[in-house]
């Protein structure tokens, strides 16, 4: 995963949460940029079609941009559950938001095999805790950085 498909997938997540077109500054606080940086991707993201940016109003996802966004969701989703309920790993969190960028869909379509993904993945992910709500072990809610 890329940095534009980690961008679209926190746009979408946002976007849920605000219902709505997604502002700026909560992407640059989720992605912990700064919103030069994140108005910055957001064009980028214009250009290729993915997002729609409307000034003072906030971010909105194309069709293409969801479809993008939930597979990037989907492949965190499987890396999460992979790390937390197969290896055990105690800062899956961590881990995951590491590997997430250098894992290919071919090496998540094979963790998928061994995980036994839920069919309502990715909207299985809950924002409040930054995990997948089908993990076998509970996530701690996310405390907002300082």
């Amino acid at each position: 995963m890329n940095t534009a498909d980690q961008y679209l997938k926190t746009i979408y997540v946002v976007q849920k949460q605000e219902d709505g077109p997604a502002s700026t500054g909560s992407i640059a606080d989720s992605l912990g940029v700064s919103p030069a940086s994140a108005n910055e991707m957001i064009g980028k993201l214009e250009d290729r079609g993915l997002a729609e940016h409307e000034k003072y109003k906030g971010v909105r996802l194309t069709d293409d941009g969801i479809v993008r966004a939930r597979d990037a969701l989907q492949t965190y989703c499987i890396i999460e559950r992979f790390l937390a309920n197969v290896l055990a790993v105690e800062e899956f969190q961590a881990e995951a938001r590491e590997l997430e960028a250098v894992i290919d869909d071919t090496v998540a379509d094979r963790l998928d095999t061994i995980i036994d993904r839920e069919p309502e993945c990715p909207d299985c992910f809950d924002p409040e805790t930054d995990a997948c709500a089908c993990l076998e072990i509970a996530a701690a809610p996310v405390e907002p950085e300082q």
